[in-house]
């Protein structure tokens, strides 16, 4: 195998780990152009193309995770062409995790996602609910304490009762709990507390 390909299949010490998706997917192309006929290479390029960028649109995660008074439940308005949904938000705190489970006025779980440092992973039978993912890391921003924001999220900004991440979540706080959330590539939420037990 020529040096350049050793050196993108990992023969050789990586530079930086921010590259490790695009290498694997360099290293997969480079074999299978030996091992593949044209037609079927293609077809693999192709899927390493929507799997980087899948990766890429993965919504940001803090530095580390903030201090968050838990259990948290939120009731979530989300609001998008004049339609309305309501679902309830349960956060808890579970080992080193943190568990994320939303459910319909109705009780019917719609996402649950457990985050464990900079990984969701999934929690349960539930499919993929990346709209969902997102909404959990935009709230996870917008509940983050604003001492340790810029710490967490250093291209954040706060200024009175607005937060913002450029070109991705933009928060306007009534009180702490009690928010609009905009998403740039999605829809609005309103989030308000709710009290009782947690269901």
């Amino acid at each position: 195998m020529p040096i350049a390909e050793r050196i993108i299949c990992g023969s050789e010490p990586a530079r930086d780990s921010g590259g490790s998706v695009i290498r694997f997917a360099a290293c997969v192309a480079a074999i299978a152009s030996r091992l593949a006929p044209t037609g079927i290479t293609g077809i693999l390029l192709f899927v390493i193309v929507l799997l980087l960028s899948a990766c890429a649109s993965q919504p940001p995660l803090p530095e580390q995770t903030p201090s968050l008074s838990l259990p948290l439940q939120l009731h979530i308005q989300r609001l998008q062409a004049e339609q309305r949904q309501d679902w309830v938000l349960v956060i808890q705190q579970e080992g080193p995790a943190l568990r994320w489970s939303m459910m319909d006025l109705l009780g019917i779980p719609q996402a649950r996602q457990k985050l464990l440092g900079n990984d969701w992973q999934a929690d349960g039978l539930l499919p993929p609910n990346p709209e969902a993912r997102e909404l959990f890391a935009a709230l996870l921003f917008a509940l983050t304490p604003e001492n340790e924001l810029s710490g967490n999220y250093p291209n954040a900004w706060q200024h009175g009762s607005q937060r913002s991440l450029p070109e991705r979540w933009d928060v306007r706080y009534s009180q702490p709990l009690s928010f609009e959330l905009r998403l740039s590539r999605g829809p609005t939420y309103q989030i308000t507390p709710l009290s009782g037990d947690t269901p």
